[in-house]
């Protein structure tokens, strides 16, 4: 007789990949709910619909390095047959870009176009940052007009409002890249290697001004500063002359937006490019107030300056501004929910040429979170309502209610397992169902129905502490005639 003991079956441990998450129920609802809110927003501006593929070539994302064996910077990548990199969209920006270069010329200009779906970082993950998520993007491509950045403002603030937010409980703060650009030139600062990258320091110095406060700001500005922990940044390096002028280039944001160009014009002077920027937000401005929006909704900050080296242009920031406490009361804050801007630049590195663009993007899973959590999606975790299946023989009777509840437009279900009824119950809990549906034999031979509320049930089961009151009150039930099927359900859900 052998004594090899038979090989042990492998079984994988399930697990999920690092950064990445499941998504459930009340959760993935409120994403739907805000993605199918934000494009209806979308398509009432007349942009189309545009998707593209998962993967492009590494090169067309421009996430290759010719002296690396591999695409590393920041995306998942694989070889092709062909020996080719291809990687998935990090966003969907450069697929738009490529999308434009390639049909050109068929393309009606100025091409407008939204897109929702996932993207991929290759990035170190932690708490509330993922590798991949849903963006949701609107774009106009091939005009320079201040009309279209105007309007990305719009599409921002009426998203906001779409999925719940009063115009008191957000802000769109917009700013100018060539606004800072200009200052940072009067004060010397180059467009060398070492003037692009002590301007750097300048933009991650002010993105700080509203959580560390104005004096820390001004020591990163200078030669640095220590934090509680004793650690040490080292600052932009700027004279106590520019550092003054920076600081108060980041208080002309006033309860205004007029006054505030007004402040910015008296800063800046009258140069070209500085003209060129305020010229274009006081068109903007116009557009904005003729919308009939107040200027504590949508607003100029010069010190928005997150995505700078990115954008060409107009900036703006999505910031929801609730007040809110946590589970211990403390005040929360939740800042920005999205943004935009003007990005001249992508398309040329197709087409040799500048194809002027500007668009508005944002995540989907926190700000859905958010608004779930606030209510103001709606009862997202709400079940359907489930019909009991108390004689397997009579299933057909069964769909036959359940399609007349979705003819009214009633999520319903029948229960397709073969557990007795307390156990049926139990499911329509977990399901969180609002309401049974209970066809037994005593109900099927005298032609009713019983419907059972179960939350207004359970609230009643509460105050109760007698079985024959119990017995006697039958909390929240209510039988009719089968034809009343609809309006004892309607009645359960009101």
């Amino acid at each position: 007789m052998s004594s090899k003991k038979p090989k042990k079956t492998f079984r994988p441990k399930p697990r999920k990949a690092k950064g990445f998450e499941d998504r459930h129920g009340a959760i993935l609802r409120a994403e739907q709910a805000l993605i199918q809110s934000t494009l209806a927003v979308f398509d009432a501006h007349g942009f189309a619909p545009l998707a593209t593929p998962s993967f492009e070539y590494a090169d067309v994302l421009g996430k290759f390095l010719p002296d690396e064996e591999r695409p590393n910077a920041g995306v998942f990548a694989i070889e092709d047959d062909d020996r080719q990199w291809l990687a998935l969209r990090y966003d969907h920006t450069a697929p738009l870009a490529r999308f434009v270069a390639e049909h050109y010329d068929a393309l009606a200009k100025p091409f407008r176009r939204y897109a929702a779906g996932p993207v991929w970082r290759n990035e170190k993950p932690g708490p509330g940052r993922f590798r991949e998520f849903i963006q949701i993007d609107a774009d106009t491509v091939g005009t320079a007009s201040p009309a279209a950045d105007a309007e990305m403002v719009l599409l921002a603030a009426e998203v906001m409002q779409a999925a719940g937010l009063k115009p008191t409980e957000f802000t769109i703060q917009i700013s100018d890249r060539r606004l800072l650009d200009v200052l940072l030139s009067d004060l010397g600062v180059a467009e060398t290697e070492a003037g692009i990258a002590q301007k750097g320091t300048v933009l991650r110095a002010i993105d700080k001004l509203e959580r560390l406060g104005e004096s820390a700001v001004e020591r990163l500005l200078g030669d640095g500063r220590k934090d509680q922990s004793g650690d040490f940044t080292k600052g932009a390096g700027l004279s106590a002359t520019a550092i003054a002028q920076v600081l108060r280039f980041t208080r002309t944001a006033t309860s205004g937006r007029s006054q505030t160009l007004a402040a910015l014009q008296n800063l800046l002077g009258s140069g070209a490019v500085g003209k060129a920027a305020l010229d274009d937000l006081s068109r903007m401005e116009q557009l904005i107030s003729a919308a009939g929006w107040e200027d504590t909704a949508i607003r100029f900050n010069p010190a928005i300056v997150r995505g700078l080296g990115y954008y060409t242009g107009p900036v703006f920031e999505a910031d929801i501004t609730l007040d809110v406490t946590d589970a211990k009361g403390r005040p929360m804050r939740f800042g920005s929910v999205g943004g935009g801007g003007r990005y001249d630049g992508l398309v040329a590195r197709f087409k040799g040429i500048e194809v002027p663009a500007t668009g508005f993007s944002f995540g989907v899973s926190r700000f859905a979170a958010l608004m779930a959590g606030l209510g103001r999606l709606g009862d997202l975790d709400q079940g359907p309502v489930v019909i009991l299946a108390l004689e397997p023989q009579q299933m057909s009777a069964y769909f036959a209610m359940a399609d007349e509840l979705r003819a009214a437009n009633i999520r319903a279900e029948v229960y397709m397992g073969t557990s007795g009824m307390k156990a049926q119950m139990k499911y329509a809990d977990k399901r969180n169902a609002p309401a049974v549906v209970i066809v037994g034999e005593d109900e099927r031979t005298a032609g009713t129905v019983t419907v059972k509320d179960l939350g207004l049930g359970s609230k009643m089961s509460k105050q109760i502490t007698d079985n024959t009151e119990w017995r006697q009150g039958r909390p929240a039930q209510t039988t009719g005639k089968r034809d009343e099927l609809l309006a004892l359900v309607q009645a359960a859900l009101s």
